[in-house]
């Protein structure tokens, strides 16, 4: 990281401090501070690290992989094969090919799959890019989203499968499970919620929603990495005390599908950063 980046992230802590003596006081301080923050993540935009993921995914989706020895770049995103520009923006969607509702992970893994020859377990490998080793399908998610950055997002849920999910998600949204008695919707149905410094979304407000899916993937400033959806609903559940889900489940496709749908219209602008 530069000498800029690292000033930045210093500066940004400091904000964040700040923030939290703001809420025990009780002061308007930390509302002041989170305009900073957003200020600031703006100012910072330019040097946003998670330029290096992108760089690292777009050699990934040219590179020859896989027992085939072939690249993604056939993989069709729901656009045509190998047509990656807007792709994002359309995503989750029904993909005929594979008779189910994908994300982008999902579709990538499928991809591997059936054009390079590559065991699940394989493709999946370090899907979070736990345990220090960067993540090949994160490094791929940040250049795809990136290749949609300033598109609408367009995710009508037109086809009955569609249909099925996005009516699923919205059951999972409202479920409450867990030791805590917790749904999606404890946390993310009210207006200007914050779970201590950080600022909880509103995702029954399509204004809300919006800036929420369209700056997934991001770059995670207190973890050093870039983070997908699907990891940051992973963590939404853990934190929930709900059993965990494989990667790619139906669960997470059908949250997916309802948050896109909520951010119908929003603008692309990811790979983002976030605290």
């Amino acid at each position: 990281m530069s000498t800029r980046n690292s000033t930045s992230v210093r500066r940004l802590i400091a904000i964040g401090l700040a923030a939290l003596i703001g809420l025990a006081t009780g002061t308007t301080r930390a509302e002041d501070a989170l305009d900073e923050i957003a200020r600031f993540r703006q100012q910072m935009a330019d040097d946003n690290p998670a330029e290096l993921w992108e760089t690292r995914g777009e050699a990934a989706w040219h590179e020859a992989d896989g027992p085939k020895h072939v690249s993604l770049e056939q993989c069709d995103l729901g656009m045509g094969p190998g047509v990656v520009a807007g792709s994002f923006a359309r995503l989750p969607r029904w993909f005929a090919d594979a008779r189910q509702v994908m994300d982008l992970e999902q579709r990538l893994v499928w991809c591997m799959m059936t054009q390079q020859g590559m065991s699940r377990e394989a493709a999946e490998e370090n899907h979070f890019g736990d345990g220090g080793k960067r993540s090949r399908l994160e490094a791929l998610a940040a250049w795809i989203a990136g290749q949609s950055r300033g598109m609408p997002v367009d995710v009508p849920a037109s086809h009955p499968e569609e249909q099925r999910m996005l009516a699923l998600g919205e059951r999972m949204f409202y479920y409450r499970a867990g030791r805590h008695d917790f749904s999606c919707a404890t946390c993310h149905s009210g207006d200007k919620q914050r779970v201590r410094l950080q600022a909880v979304p509103n995702l029954t407000d399509p204004k809300d929603a919006r800036r929420a899916w369209t700056t997934w993937p991001a770059y995670r400033i207190s973890q050093g990495e870039v983070r997908t959806m699907q990891n940051r609903m992973n963590d939404c559940l853990r934190q929930q005390r709900m059993p965990e889900v494989g990667f790619g489940s139906e669960l997470v496709t059908a949250l997916s599908m309802y948050m896109a749908h909520q951010a119908q219209g929003g603008i692309v602008d990811a790979p983002s950063l976030k605290r």
